[in-house]
Order: structure tokens, then sequence, then C-alpha cells
């Protein structure tokens, strides 16, 4: 099963998509746990509604793109606790966490927000870590990628504003007519 499925090439390698980076790739001993609840969370709530959750565990790698957060397992999923693939657009993880429990391994906690037809529900969190490579390099770099890709969402969004309120072929830039106080003309002497 794929989860917000990344496409694979014939050697299980994340198939990038039209102008995408690789920032970071840790190619080997990488584990992910997903837990995707029941249902989504209700109101300001952060997990899940029902109580219940899915949950699922993979080992494989994982790279950092300037899009997205892709995860691919070693092996195709077997059996009902294990997964294929995770793409998450960077703009949709809520939240990271570098954790540093007292005891075990530091791990990286993400909240991910759904995306359409993708397989997850709001509130839908996982852990990754890393058995061999220092994890806290890759959060940063994580941090650091993910504001500059919602900085750019952003951005994109506010060049579509900016378009919307370019002057039509009236000369007008506003979909409204003027307010009727104003005056068409200018005031005496202004000319001069």
């Amino acid at each position: 099963m794929a989860l917000n499925w990344a496409t694979l090439s014939p050697s299980r390698q994340p198939i990038l998509i039209a102008h995408e980076l690789i920032i970071r790739s840790i190619d080997s001993g990488v584990d992910l746990s997903l837990r995707i609840p029941d249902a989504p969370p209700a109101g300001s709530a952060t997990s899940g509604g029902s109580g219940g959750a899915k949950a699922f565990k993979a080992s494989g790698r994982i790279l950092l793109t300037d899009q997205r957060l892709v995860f691919v397992s070693d092996a195709p999923a077997k059996g009902a606790s294990s997964f294929d693939s995770l793409s998450v657009p960077l703009p949709s993880l809520l939240s990271t966490k570098f954790e540093q429990p007292a005891f075990g391994q530091n791990y990286l906690s993400i909240e991910i927000k759904a995306t359409r037809g993708g397989g997850l529900v709001d509130g839908a969190r996982a852990e990754v870590r890393f058995k061999e490579k220092g994890l806290f390099e890759f959060t940063n770099a994580l941090e650091k990628t993910r504001e500059r890709a919602i900085y750019m969402k952003r951005q994109s969004a506010d060049e579509e504003d900016g378009l919307r309120d370019t002057p039509g072929p009236s000369g007008s830039s506003s979909p409204y007519p003027p307010p009727a106080d104003i005056p068409s003309e200018n005031p005496p002497g202004y000319d001069d």
C-alpha cells in the first residue's frame, strides 16, 4: 500500500517531479512509523476523533527535496501494518519536532496535513528514526527547506492575487465601479 504515494522506478527509486531538486538523501537505515486516526480531528483538536488509529511501520530510505519529503520502503509492502511509500508536500508538514527521550533513540515527530485522495486523514503523525546517520542535521535541513517551500507557496499565491488586481481593458484595476462622489474632472487651476 502507498500513502500519499510516490511514483517509483523499477529499481524502487522515487521519480522526481519536474524541476524538483534533491536536498538530502538517506539511502538506508531509516525507520518510519505512521499513525493514522480512524477519524479526522474535530475542531481545534490535533488527534483523531474516534480514539482508534491505524499504525504502519516500514524500514527504507528517505529523500528531502525542495518540494516534498519522500519515504520508500526497502521491499514492497507485505501485510496490513506495512506500506510501500509515503510522499508529503512540504507545505503539508504542519509541524516537526526533534524528540530526545531520556531512554531511547532520538526521533523526528511530524504532523501531516492530509492530501485529498492520498490515504491519510488530518491528524496523521509520523515518527522518523535513523539507525546510523545523524538525525539532527536532517531535521535542520527539513525545517529550512519546509520554511522555504511555504514562503514560495505564499509568494505564488500573492503573485496570483496581484495578477487579478492588474488593470483590465477599461483601465480599472478593481471589479467594482469607482465611488460616485469622485469628480471626473480636475479642479480649477490644476492644469496650469
